[in-house]
């Protein structure tokens, strides 16, 4: 996974940043990726993954949890993410 920050071409800047913690080989972070990465492109969101793998901080805070959703930083949800509830949340719609 790589730190890289993908934001949609012509995105608001103002925009909120979806950040995805997990680690390799992780089907339910492929999974949430998918859904994160669908919506986040449509809705002008950035996207950012971290892999808890490299970081011992975020694995002990995290490891059991994973993926683990943040919204500019603050915790949104764990192991499934929910599309509806996603869009809510960057939407306030």
């Amino acid at each position: 996974m790589s730190p890289l920050l993908r934001r949609a071409k012509g995105a608001d800047p103002t925009a909120k940043t979806v950040t995805m913690l997990g680690r390799p080989g992780c089907h339910l972070c492929d999974d949430a990726r998918e859904v994160i990465t669908r919506v986040t492109a449509e809705l002008g969101a950035a996207f950012e993954e971290r892999d808890i793998t490299q970081d011992p901080e975020l694995y002990r805070q995290y490891a059991e949890q994973i993926p683990v959703t943040l919204i500019d930083g603050r915790q949104h949800d764990f192991w499934r993410v929910d599309e509806r509830r996603l869009r809510t949340a960057l939407t306030g719609r």
